[in-house]
Order: C-alpha cells, then sequence, then structure tokens
C-alpha cells in the first residue's frame, strides 16, 4: 500500500522489510492469508509500526497480513508481522516467512542456504511420476512400502516420495507407526488444540525385505543416492528398530554404494549404536534449540531425556558417522543471543558436521510467547550473521537444507 511498508518480525521485535534484505519470491513459494489477524505495517509518514484492521483506502473493506511458504533451501530472516491478541486458535503447521511487495514482485525475506535442485517442483514431471509408480507396480506388486510411497507422491505431493520414483537424489524409507515424543509441530499426529496433521502416518511397519527392495532399487539407479529413515509421514525410526537393523544389514549385503541416513529424534542411543555397525552412515537429529528446557517445551519426550539425544550424537561420532542437525529455526528465538552462545558451544562439543537450517512449522508468535516464559532468550543477533558467524567459527561446518550423499 502506498505510504506504507512492509514489517517482519524476528520474535517481538518488528523489522521493516528493505530490499537488500530480501530476494524474490522463490519459485515454488507459496502466499497464505492469515485470517482473523490483524498485519502491523510501517507508517512512514508517521515514522511507526502500526495495527490495521481496515484497508487505509477503504475503510469499509477488512485486511488481513499474508505470509510466504518459502521453497526448500530459504530461511526466513524474519517472520510474517501480525497481531493475534485475543485469538486463542493456532496457525495451520506451515512457516510463515515475511513477505512485501516490491515494485515489480513480490519479495522475501529469506537467505538461500541450499541450491541444489533436489526439490524443485519444476524437475518433477507429473506424467514422469505416474509413468515412474507404474513401472513400479509392475516390478515389486507385493511391498507395502512402495504401495506406501506412491500414496505420498501422489495423493500428498511428497517431494522425497516423487524423487523415487523419477529415480533421482533422495528416497524415503518411512517405517515407524509410532513415537517417543510429542512434537508441537507434529504433521503425521495431532491431538490437541487446533491442529490437524498434514498428513498420515504410516500404518505398518514394512519388512526387512521390503525396505531393502527400495534401497537397493534407488542405489542402483541413482548415482550418489541417498535412502533416509525418517520422513514426515511417521512416528520415531528409532521405535522401529527391529525393521531397520536387519534392512540395513541386507543393504550392505548387496552393495556398499549409496548413503544409508536417519533421520531421528537420536532418543535410544544404544540402538543407534547398533545401526551404525549394521552400516548406517549418517545421522540428522532434530532440534529446536540446543538448550535442555527449550527442548523439552517443544518436543515433549515421552520416555527418554536431553541426555540420551547427546549420547546418541557421541555414539555415531565414535563409529565415525556424518552427523548432521535438523534445525528448526524460528527467527528471534534461534538468532537470540542465549541460544546462538548455546549453540556454539554444542557444535564444538559434540563435533557436528552440518546443520540444515529448517523454517519450523508452527504459528511463531505463539511459539515465541512460549519460549520466552521457559527462557529469557535476549535480543535476535539476526539469521545472517548467525550462519555468517557460525561459517568462520567453524569454517569446515556444512551450510544447508538437504541430507547430502557421502558415496
Amino acid at each position: 500500500m502506498e505510504g506504507y511498508g512492509a514489517v517482519g518480525m524476528s520474535g517481538n521485535t518488528p523489522f521493516v522489510l528493505k530490499k537488500e534484505k530480501t530476494v524474490p519470491m522463490p519459485h515454488g513459494s507459496e502466499l497464505m492469508l492469515m485470517p482473523q489477524r490483524r498485519p502491523i505495517v510501517y507508517n512512514i509518514a508517521k515514522d511507526q509500526f502500526e495495527i490495521l484492521e481496515q484497508n487505509p483506502f477503504n475503510p469499509d473493506e477488512k485486511i488481513f497480513p499474508v505470509a510466504v511458504f518459502n521453497s526448500p533451501g530459504y530461511v526466513n530472516r524474519h517472520f510474517s508481522a501480525y497481531d493475534d491478541e485475543g485469538i486463542k486458535d493456532y496457525l495451520p503447521l506451515f512457516s510463515y516467512g515475511a513477505v512485501g511487495f516490491g515494485k515489480n514482485n513480490f519479495r522475501s525475506a529469506a537467505i538461500l542456504v541450499d541450491k541444489e535442485p533436489r526439490q524443485d517442483l519444476r524437475q518433477m514431471p507429473h506424467k514422469s511420476i505416474v509413468k515412474g509408480v507404474s513401472k513400479m507396480q509392475k516390478k515389486y506388486p507385493d511391498n507395502r512400502l512402495i504401495r506406501h510411497l506412491e500414496t505420498c507422491a501422489l495423493q500428498y505431493g511428497c517431494p522425497a516420495g516423487k524423487n523415487f520414483f523419477l529415480k533421482r537424489y533422495e528416497a524415503p524409507l518411512p517405517t515407524s507407526m509410532v513415537c517417543n515424543a510429542n512434537c508441537l509441530g507434529c504433521i503425521s499426529l495431532q491431538a490437541q488444540n487446533n491442529l490437524c496433521a498434514c498428513q498420515e502416518r504410516i500404518s505398518f511397519t514394512p519388512s526387512p525385505e521390503e525396505i531393502a527392495q527400495v534401497s537397493l532399487e534407488h542405489i542402483s539407479n541413482v548415482k550418489k543416492a541417498v535412502v533416509s529413515f525418517g520422513q514426515g509421514c511417521e512416528g520415531e525410526p528409532l521405535t522401529a528398530f527391529k525393521a531397520l537393523e536387519p534392512a540395513i544389514r541386507l543393504i550392505r549385503s548387496k552393495t556398499d554404494k549409496g548413503t544409508i541416513n536417519l533421520n531421528t529424534n537420536a532418543s535410544l542411543p544404544l540402538y543407534v549404536d547398533k545401526l551404525c555397525r549394521a552400516g548406517l552412515d549418517s545421522m540428522r537429529v532434530s532440534l529446536n534449540s540446543v538448550r535442555e528446557n527449550c527442548y523439552y517445551a517443544y518436543f515433549r519426550p515421552r520416555s527418554y531425556q536431553f541426555a540420551d539425544v547427546l549420547k546418541s550424537i557421541q555414539a555415531a561420532k565414535e563409529r565415525g558417522k556424518f552427523v548432521s542437525i535438523n534445525y528448526l529455526n524460528c527467527p528471534g528465538f534461534t538468532d537470540s543471543e542465549r541460544e546462538f552462545t548455546a549453540l556454539k558451544e554444542f557444535i564444538a562439543a559434540n563435533q557436528i558436521d552440518m546443520i540444515q537450517w529448517r523454517n519450523l512449522n508452527f504459528d511463531l508468535k505463539k511459539y515465541c510467547e512460549l519460549m520466552s516464559k521457559i527462557e529469557d532468550y535476549g535480543r535476535p543477533l539476526g539469521m545472517k550473521t548467525i550462519i555468517e558467524e557460525l561459517s568462520l567459527h567453524f569454517p569446515n561446518l556444512i551450510h544447508g537444507y538437504f541430507n547430502p550423499p557421502l558415496f
């Protein structure tokens, strides 16, 4: 709107969006209207932030804030600026990046951390996916895991599922029906607030033979292939350990190629050690915070402690495995002084190989309110600032989004 500037939030701090700290909205990103909420804007003439309820140029028209769900590989600098006073309901499980309109297009307050087109929808033609599904149905008519992945690819539009049928990059290996945590932002099971899961959780545990068939099919057809346990359509893969360990041994009895990866909450260190001995190559540990109290507030573990997570990381490192953290970030909290100080100590102490920067899919204003009750996290330093400073402190630390192939 003329006379007003777009605003983003980092925690409770508003920032005017400037062109040099935004990028053209990435291809594949989606704009989202935020009903019931009120937009926070910057009044240029008054040099102040304002909360609007009606269109200043048409007082009879209500207006609402807009956010962007950025494409994979982009980290939010700020989240959408909105006021939700008096609203108890949570926003659906997406990340809500700050966005504004420039002279010719929408611009996103985001940072590119991974250029790889692994989940670029332009490289996933629907006809090719359907053709791949048909081939797998004929080749493996009795493999229940492949049938599950068909649903993921065709019904839910899962990029990982699509990539399996397109024979590219990383193939998913969902296995677990249950979880030993109760994460606020779980996308496969929700039973509280007004939230609903984005997809159904897998309803069976595949056999080791079914898992190995998917893995070997992918590894034999894809250069630098990755196969990964731990997907959005399942619980915690370590709870399906009895299927994972023999599956990994079966895969490794047939080939030493490809990267076998585990996306996990790292809650069961003994199982992690056994999987590493069986042939697991890499492990990605999901964390919203490296501080115990903040971790508990989001993950809400049922049968493990934060100390178990640290033991699992240590077990994998002692076996010479590649360890990354799936860092669920929220501007204002993740880049706060105290969290960043703790993060640097955590990386050094645990010899972390990579940070996968992931935007937290949750109502970020509600998240910040919760975290402020747990810990005083201090002022925001800026997402770009902390990424750059980490690169200086840890020159060998990899920054990205996707699980990297190791072989």
